[in-house]
């Protein structure tokens, strides 16, 4: 997931909370998140990281956007358990913040 940082925020790395089992790395592109490789990674944190995220871009603080494709999305929603989802086909190949705001409304979560 690709996390685009606003106009006044220059970088962003680290975590964002704990119990998550992923933080934010800048690369040479721009911001993304990665899965911690030490450390236990809850099975609903993937999924978590992507909402917390998404919230945080809806606030607009430090985070404009976020960037996720809809494989990634399927893959972070079968990890907490939460089974086969094809109707996320009827959304973009990748999803920006309020898709993933109005995906989580629509799930219930």
């Amino acid at each position: 997931m690709e996390v685009i940082l606003t106009q006044k925020c220059k970088s962003l790395t680290g975590v964002l909370g704990s119990g998550f089992g992923y933080h934010i790395q800048r690369r040479k592109n721009g911001f993304f998140s990665k899965r911690n490789s030490k450390g236990v990674v809850p099975p609903d944190g993937h999924w978590r990281f992507i909402v917390t995220c998404a919230e945080l871009a809806k606030l607009g603080l430090h985070i404009s956007d976020v960037k996720v494709s809809q494989t990634e999305v399927l893959t972070a929603l079968r990890e907490s358990g939460r089974g086969d989802y094809l109707w996320i086909l009827r959304y973009p190949s990748y999803l920006h913040a309020t898709d993933v705001l109005t995906l989580k409304q629509e799930l219930g979560l």
